[in-house]
């Protein structure tokens, strides 16, 4: 068995393979043809922690796997990222495990990256002022991989602490060379942006309507709370992974859906779109220059399964990794 530490899993994960990779699961998603069973979740609710159950089978990737993954919101801000995660998987043909590899690296990487599948296919050409809001790891994830799709040239960062929102603008202005300054609030950090992409463990929202400017494509991967206010997603073009898991209830469907559907501020029809359809032509995408469309993740289990091929198969081709017996 296969045995892939965090470290080897970040450096043999190609962001621009992988964003291709989502396409084609998403796709087969969307399709019928990959097996994506309901999440399940054990609360921990002394902790307001989550452990969750995720196996996925994904024909195009070849790649059978479950991931484990606990979702701890208290530990944001300190040494133990939020999500931390294994994921094993096993052959196709014959069932048998075949490698072990850490599931925290690819929960970030593949999450920014279907963000950036969403933009490659509902934001606009010229798009080229990315807000980030949030300051944690999905906040460098998704600043990352949205550069890969539209021609970013600047960033703005947003957070509930100024002094973080600083250091990661600094940091992405080295790493991405790219002009990337902090703001001292949300609205003033989306004011002008063509991408918004919020990362955070809000309550209340931390995009509303009347901060975006008109043509924004929205993505939203907070989990529990609400990010987004219900005038934008009353008003945008509202694209999913799944309308099964977006729509599903508490705790693993979307609070930014669920909750204007429970007040009859949209119905359950307003979900224009999975990514899957755009990528297959079945739905239409943007309509016109001016329209907000927003992308809702909640993560389903297709996405780790296309990373981990990706990964695995690096990790063959370049001797990578600890082979054990079990």
């Amino acid at each position: 068995m296969l045995v892939l530490s965090r470290a080897q899993t970040e450096a043999l994960l190609d962001i621009d393979a992988l964003i291709d990779a989502l396409a084609s699961a998403m796709a087969d998603l969307s399709a019928g043809r990959a097996s994506a069973p309901d999440r399940i979740g054990a609360l921990v609710p002394e902790h307001d922690g989550l452990l969750a159950a995720m196996p996925g089978y994904v024909p195009s990737a070849g790649m059978l796997m479950s991931k484990l993954v606990s979702l701890y919101p208290q530990n944001a801000g300190g040494a133990l990222p939020t999500h931390q995660a294994v994921i094993v998987a096993f052959d196709p043909g014959t069932g048998q495990p075949v490698a072990l590899l850490d599931g925290t690296a690819i929960t970030a990487i593949r999450t920014g990256a279907c963000s950036a599948l969403s933009a490659r296919l509902l934001a606009r050409q010229d798009a080229d002022v990315l807000a980030i809001l949030g300051t944690g790891v999905q906040a460098r994830s998704h600043a990352r991989a949205m550069c890969r799709v539209r021609p970013i040239r600047q960033i703005r960062v947003a957070g509930r602490d100024y002094a973080k929102a600083a250091a990661l603008a600094a940091e992405l202005s080295e790493t991405l060379g790219i002009d990337a300054q902090a703001l001292p609030a949300y609205p003033e950090a989306l004011r002008g942006a063509g991408i918004a992409c919020a990362a955070t463990h809000a309550t209340e929202p931390v995009i509303r309507r009347s901060w975006l400017t008109p043509g924004v494509h929205v993505t939203s991967v907070g989990y529990g709370g609400r990010e987004v206010d219900d005038a934008t997603v009353r008003d945008a073009l509202v694209c999913v992974e799944s309308r099964r898991a977006a729509l599903a209830p508490y705790p693993t469907g979307s609070s930014d859906l669920l909750e204007p559907i429970r007040d009859g501020v949209i119905r359950a029809e307003h979900v224009h779109t999975e990514l899957g359809e755009l990528v297959a032509g079945t739905k239409p995408a943007r309509q016109s220059p001016d329209q907000i469309t927003l992308y809702k993740s909640v993560g389903v289990a297709v996405q780790d399964a296309a990373a981990a091929a990706l990964v695995i198969a690096a990790a063959r081709e370049q001797s990578a990794g600890l082979d054990v017996e079990l």
